[in-house]
C-alpha cells in the first residue's frame, strides 16, 4: 500500500482550503506539440547524483512539505489499473470481495500485464485468438461474447476505492488537483469523490455507453443488468440500422461502454488537454508502466523543476532524471 496516509494526514495549509476550483483552470496557451513516438518506451536509470533545485531533498517527506507550504496549488495526478495495491486477476474466488465486505487488497481490480497474473494471462477460458482481441473492436463487432463475459468480472460495483483514491479526492476537495489523469475504465475515482470534471480518462471508461452504430446513449441500468446477465446488449432506438453481430444476431446495433478498444482514436477530451501537465506544480504518477504514449509522454510536459513523484512497483519511464524527481 502507498504511503499516503503520511501526506493526507499533514495538514495542508489553511490558505489552500476552499480555493474557488474555477481558479485552477484559467485559460492557457497550449504547450508546444512534442513529436513523440507511438507504442512501448523503454525506462530509464534516475540520476542519483543531481541536487534537486525545488525541493528540500528526493524524497516523499520533501514532497509532503512542498504540498504543505502551499507551493503546490496545480497537481496532476496520473493513474493506471498498475496502481498499487492492485489485486491479480480472477482471485477474487479466494478474497471476501462484495459490496458489503472489501477483500484485505482494497480495491481488487486486475491488472492488464503482469506477467501471469494479469488480465491478458487469464484469458485463456474465453478461447480467443489472441489475448488482446477481447479489445479489438473489429472482433468485438463480430463477436461481442468475450467482452461480455470479462465485463462481468471487471464491472463497477464489484470494486473498491483506495487509500490512493481517497487521496486524489482529498486533493481535489482542497482545490489543488488541476486534472487527474487515468488509464483505469473502473471509475474507482468517480467511486471515491474526485469529481467527473476533473478527471480525464484516456481509455475510457464503464461509466457510459452508446450504440456502435448509431451512437445513441444506452441507458444505464439497462446496461447493468445485461452485463451481470452476461448478455450481449443492443440498441433499442427504433431508428437505428445496426444489426448482427455476436451468436445472438438480429436486434438493433450492438451497445458497447464508452471504453478505447484497439483500432478506436483515444477520447478528444484527453488529446485536448494534455497541455495541462504543462501547468502543473506537481506531477504524481501513480501505479503506471509509462510504457504506451502519447499518456505515458505527460510527465514530460511537466516544465523544468516542477516536481515529479512516481510510486511504481518498479522504476519505469523517464521519471527520475530531473534534479526534483522522486522515485
Amino acid at each position: 500500500m502507498p504511503p499516503w496516509p503520511y501526506i493526507a494526514h499533514l495538514h495542508l495549509t489553511e490558505h489552500t482550503e476552499g480555493r474557488r476550483r474555477r481558479d485552477r483552470h484559467p485559460k492557457a496557451s497550449r504547450a508546444p506539440k512534442r513529436n513523440h513516438k507511438m507504442g512501448n518506451e523503454e525506462s530509464t536509470m534516475a540520476d542519483e547524483s543531481l541536487t534537486p533545485e525545488t525541493l528540500s531533498g528526493r524524497n516523499l517527506k520533501a514532497v509532503a512539505d512542498y504540498i504543505k507550504a502551499g507551493k503546490a496549488e496545480r497537481i496532476v495526478v496520473m493513474t493506471d489499473r498498475d496502481q498499487p495495491p492492485m489485486a491479480k486477476f480472477l482471485q477474487r474466488e479466494n478474497t471476501s470481495a462484495s459490496p458489503s465486505r472489501p477483500p484485505a487488497d482494497p480495491s481488487a481490480v486486475p491488472d492488464f500485464r503482469s506477467p501471469g497474473t494479469g488480465l491478458y494471462a487469464n484469458l485463456a477460458r474465453l478461447k480467443l485468438p489472441y489475448a488482446e482481441a477481447v479489445f479489438d473492436i473489429d472482433y468485438f463487432r463480430k463477436h461481442p461474447e468475450p467482452f461480455y463475459c470479462l465485463a462481468k468480472e471487471l464491472y463497477p460495483g464489484h470494486f473498491h476505492p483506495t487509500v490512493s483514491h481517497a487521496f486524489i479526492a482529498l486533493l481535489a476537495h482542497k482545490g489543488l488537483l488541476l486534472m487527474n489523469f487515468t488509464q483505469n475504465i473502473d471509475c474507482l475515482e468517480r467511486r471515491a469523490g474526485v469529481p467527473s470534471d476533473l478527471i480525464i480518462e484516456a481509455h475510457g471508461s464503464f461509466a457510459t455507453q452508446r450504440c456502435i452504430a448509431c451512437q445513441a446513449p444506452f441507458p444505464d441500468d439497462a446496461m447493468r443488468r445485461h452485463v451481470l446477465d452476461e448478455v450481449v446488449p443492443r440498441c433499442a432506438d427504433a431508428a437505428c440500422s445496426g444489426s448482427g453481430g455476436g451468436d445472438g444476431g438480429g436486434g438493433g446495433g450492438l451497445v458497447k461502454p464508452d471504453i478505447v478498444f484497439f483500432g478506436e482514436a483515444l477520447p478528444a477530451r484527453f488529446r485536448d488537454n494534455t497541455h495541462l501537465a504543462a501547468r502543473a506544480d506537481l506531477v504524481l504518477v501513480l501505479g503506471t508502466s509509462l510504457s504506451v504514449y502519447p499518456f505515458a509522454g505527460l510527465p514530460e510536459h511537466a516544465r523544468p523543476g516542477v516536481p515529479r513523484l512516481l510510486l511504481n512497483r518498479e522504476r519505469v519511464g523517464r521519471v527520475g532524471q530531473r534534479a526534483d524527481d522522486v522515485v
